[in-house]
């Protein structure tokens, strides 16, 4: 028992330990050019197409939403006469 709580404790020291750091490239000063050049185009459009395919859904979402609470306060508000 103790001598693989032992073997855990070295193998987790030694992989963090010697663990490397990578250089990561600095992307912020490519991005605010960007964001902030004036070409039109919202900002929250501006990533690319991802932010146009996630606006888009929300969107239709929304509208979806919005026509499905209208159905049903219209449902609710002229019930079904018993026969």
């Amino acid at each position: 028992m103790y001598r693989q709580l032992f073997a855990l404790q070295q193998v987790a020291r030694r992989s963090i330990s010697s663990s490397v750091r990578r250089q990561v490239e600095n992307k912020v000063p490519q991005k605010q050019k960007v964001f902030q050049e004036d070409n039109g185009v919202p900002v929250h459009l501006k990533g690319g197409t991802a932010d146009v395919v996630l606006y888009r859904a929300t969107m239709a979402l929304t509208v979806v939403g919005v026509g499905y609470v209208l159905f049903e306060l219209v449902k609710a508000a002229f019930p079904q006469k018993k026969a």
